[in-house]
């Protein structure tokens, strides 16, 4: 073959991406039932997810407050979420138990059962125990959350406890959404924590270790630190998107919010994360840092985007 001269290899045809959908899920009738209420009894009643965390207090502290004071109240959060037709709050046990018996019944409640404080390096990060799945049958919880610092130092412990949770999960019927989060100077060493290879690994861990629904983050590009071929792609914000979804398999997604962002940048992102094949959204400071009346408009903004990618029930 002369050189210089191409070489023709018959490319692969992408196989088509399809959301997984709650009839998707080889789960039980517990899940099942608890995953209907979130999906299609509650928020957007389509299929898809738009869900309200306030477990800020304890991960960042009071600092999260000042952007709008009225949002250091529990009740506050709990109406707002009433008021802009959430499927869930997220909160931890202390919360849970103070506020949710006025609002039970109201709107499902996802028990977040790690958490931690910001003041410690991430260096060796490891989220410990607040709650169970013991207390979120308690208090009539339709889900639970679990933080996982994938890459951590602390790893296997990390896992450990994740293994135990899900095997109660499993036990009691109870849905499981994994905060799959890269965490740990290795995977700082690796390019970083919000790089497409350090997001992607983790939304693949997650379905590795039996979460239902994964929480990630969308991906802020790549470095040359990464490892190949993460190294060497070039892809866009929509591509980085596409590529977590499909790596999280039959795990439902949601994306998170983050820092607050502007009206346009905000939609903009939601628009990504559904267009890849989300569930739906975790947005939290992107909504309750704005003034009432602005958390109610943009999140109404953020549901008319959610209804143009609902699922039927299926009958």
């Amino acid at each position: 073959m002369a050189s210089g001269t191409a070489v023709k290899t018959r490319k692969q045809k992408a196989v088509p991406f399809k959301r997984p959908s709650l009839w998707d899920l080889p789960i039980s009738a517990g899940k099942k039932a608890r995953l209907y209420r979130m999906l299609y009894q509650f928020g957007p009643k389509n299929g898809t997810l738009k869900i309200l965390p306030f477990d800020q207090g304890l991960e960042h502290g009071p600092v999260d407050y000042f952007a709008n004071p009225d949002s250091l109240s529990t009740d506050y959060i709990f109406k707002l979420a009433l008021a802009g037709n959430y499927s869930a709050v997220a909160i931890h046990v202390g919360l849970a138990e103070k506020y949710y018996p006025k609002y039970a019944g109201k709107i499902p409640l996802l028990l977040k059962l790690n958490g931690k404080t910001n003041i410690p390096s991430d260096a060796e990060a490891l989220s410990p125990l607040t709650g169970s799945v013991d207390d979120a049958i308690r208090l009539g919880a339709d889900a639970v959350g679990y933080t996982l610092y994938v890459g951590s130092p602390n790893q296997a412990q990390d896992i450990a406890t994740l293994n135990e949770i899900r095997y109660d999960c499993e036990r009691y019927g109870m849905p499981l959404v994994v905060w799959s989060y890269p965490r740990g100077e290795a995977a700082i060493a690796k390019g970083g924590v919000d790089t497409l290879y350090a997001v992607d690994y983790a939304a693949r861990v997650a379905e590795e270790l039996g979460a239902d629904i994964v929480k990630l983050n969308l991906p802020k590009g790549v470095s040359e630190k990464n490892p190949k071929p993460y190294n060497t792609m070039t892809p866009s914000v929509q591509e980085m998107a596409d590529k977590v979804v499909r790596s999280a398999g039959r795990c439902l997604v949601l994306f998170s919010g983050g820092s607050k962002l502007g009206d346009d940048d905000l939609l903009a992102k939601v628009n990504v994360c559904m267009k890849a094949g989300a569930t739906g959204l975790i947005f939290g400071r992107n909504m309750w840092q704005r003034t009432w009346n602005d958390a109610l408009a943009i999140g109404n903004k953020v549901q008319a985007i959610l209804e143009k990618y609902g699922i039927e029930a299926q009958e």
